[in-house]
């Protein structure tokens, strides 16, 4: 078993040791400095050059100097140390949620934690200002209309089954002692809510900011409802969570977290909330949403504040959705949906969860469409364009699944429309303003595309050079120190069904410099010219 990190700050000391940590000590404003610095990686840099960042002097944009340092882009600055995180390379993050999804571990129930080691509650809670304790910084300096929680994991129980949830939404910073929250229809914590709101009772919420690895990459993960995220963190990190009652409620957090803040979600009133950058690259307008009260706010001595960057993608919190979400739909697809030959799901960061491409082994043709109708069957905001393609297709690569899209499929039979689809923060489904109920028409409602990019018969062979001659090739390449190659699928050619045995004949005569004898018969094949 391989070990997790316990915590933020064991986290953060090993991307220090490991050189995936950017640490500025220069005074930096947490309003109109902190976020624009980091965004230029995600605007500048190659997705390997990419790092986590940690701020240690940090002040407001009223001149307020903060003792707490902040860090951003440590859970997912790139797939590098995302798999960090957990303690795994890349290319194995996949087969981790796979086993941590198929083998959860419930948590540690503890009783004293470093969570609890300083208490502000009652005629304390404002000792230290409230929220205004924290460095929170604005993540999209000149749009938002406050500083937002974005590293925000919202953990409430179901009313009716006692489940906790985790979800990770934003957290509108309205005042020392309340924040606005995004609970959208379709995540779990809007569930929680509307439970409440028929008992009549406020949603109990704990916001923490700071959890261990797993905790935090599971909060934005799309699990089964029925599945509690803290028993998915357990299997990532392959042991339990250890976690503690909260002070003002019932709710099981994370022991070791930096920042849990206690209260609860009003379900009688609803106030504005946002404008807000999100991560659909667009500002989120403003929208009546639910409300928090703080009751409590705990944290360990000398905490540590996590950020997430989000807004337009690629950013942290694009890879994390997308990491999350490739573990999650193989998975679904694969082991529930019983659907054999499924060899890889992509989504691509720049479009959320929104394009899809599923790889697949094909056995029939009925299979790839049990896949596409799976895909955008399992949540019905996921999946605006969902695209199958046949195992010799990279889904990563856009050039590849162009030539997929270009000549292995036909509009008018491989693509299906399904309508009556979830919206969520995509200004193309009805106009900015226009309240949802109002816009469900035929032009304004939402959709997915799902399309059969597979061949759906032989096909003539790839047309590049076979893999022994593009192989020496290479080794020419290297030999004259021309610029390195980083070879990019597919870079030789291959059979598809459709070559004959005098085609492969001809083809090695060609090699061999017997051309002349394939004219010769190809003279004695010659025909006349039809008449029109």
């Amino acid at each position: 078993m391989m070990g997790f990190f316990k915590d933020l700050r064991e986290h953060v000391a090993a991307l220090d040791k490991a050189g995936l940590l950017v640490k500025i000590d220069e005074q930096i404003n947490k309003d109109t400095e902190l976020m624009p610095l980091v965004r230029w990686q995600f605007r500048g840099l190659s997705e390997d050059q990419r790092r986590a960042f940690m701020f240690t002097n940090v002040v407001d944009v009223k001149g307020r100097q903060y003792d707490i340092p902040v860090v951003v882009g440590t859970l997912a600055a790139s797939r590098q140390i995302y798999g960090f995180g957990l303690q795994c390379k890349p290319e194995e993050i996949v087969d981790r949620w796979n086993k941590a999804q198929s083998q959860p571990i419930p948590p540690k129930i503890v009783d004293n934690a470093p969570a609890h080691e300083e208490v502000h509650m009652g005629q304390s809670l404002m000792e230290k200002g409230g929220l205004g304790e924290f460095p929170i910084p604005i993540s999209t300096p000149g749009y938002d209309c406050a500083p937002f929680t974005t590293a925000s994991h919202w953990f409430t129980k179901d009313p009716e089954t006692g489940l906790i949830n985790i979800g990770n939404y934003r957290g509108h910073i309205k005042s020392p002692t309340r924040t606005g929250v995004f609970l959208s229809s379709s995540n779990h914590g809007g569930y929680h809510w509307r439970k409440c709101q028929e008992r009549g009772i406020p949603l109990q919420a704990a916001l923490v900011i700071g959890a261990p690895p797993p905790v935090a990459y599971t909060a934005p993960a799309r699990v089964p409802f029925s599945v509690s995220e803290l028993d998915i963190a357990g299997g990532l990190a392959g042991a339990p969570i250890a976690v503690v009652k909260c002070i003002t409620n019932d709710i099981l957090v994370p022991a070791n977290a930096e920042i849990v803040i206690e209260g609860e979600i009003s379900t009688q009133f609803l106030e504005p909330e946002a404008p807000f950058g999100e991560s659909t690259g667009y500002i989120a307008e403003r929208l009546l949403n639910p409300y928090f009260e703080v009751k409590c706010i705990t944290h360990r001595k000398n905490p540590i504040f996590a950020t997430i960057i989000s807004q337009m993608p690629p950013s942290e919190s694009s890879v994390m959705r997308q990491v999350a979400a490739e573990g999650n739909y193989l998975r679904f697809l694969r082991d529930q949906c019983n659907i054999p030959g499924i060899v890889e799901v992509v989504f691509h960061s720049i479009a959320v969860r929104q394009i899809c491409v599923i790889k697949m082994k094909k056995v029939n043709q009925a299979h790839v469409w049990q896949a596409l109708h799976s895909m955008v069957g399992y949540n019905p905001a996921t999946g605006k364009m969902v695209i199958a393609v046949d195992e010799d297709i990279d889904p990563r690569n856009l050039d590849s699944l162009f030539w997929a899209l270009a000549f292995r499929m036909q509009p008018h039979r491989d693509v299906l429309i399904i309508r009556n689809r979830t919206p969520q923060m995509d200004p193309s489904v009805f106009p900015p303003g226009k309240e949802l109920d109002n816009s469900l028409n035929e032009l304004a409602g939402a959709s997915a595309m799902l399309i059969d990019a597979t061949r759906k018969w032989d096909y003539p062979p790839v047309s590049l050079p076979k893999k022994e001659y593009m192989e020496r090739a290479k080794q020419l390449w290297e030999r004259l120190e021309l610029p390195k190659l980083k070879p990019q699928d597919p870079w030789f050619g291959y059979n598809l069904g459709l070559w004959s045995a005098e085609d492969e004949a001809e083809a090695q005569a060609a090699v061999k410099g017997d051309h002349y004898e394939t004219g010769e018969k190809r003279l004695q094949q010659r025909v006349p010219v039809k008449k029109f």
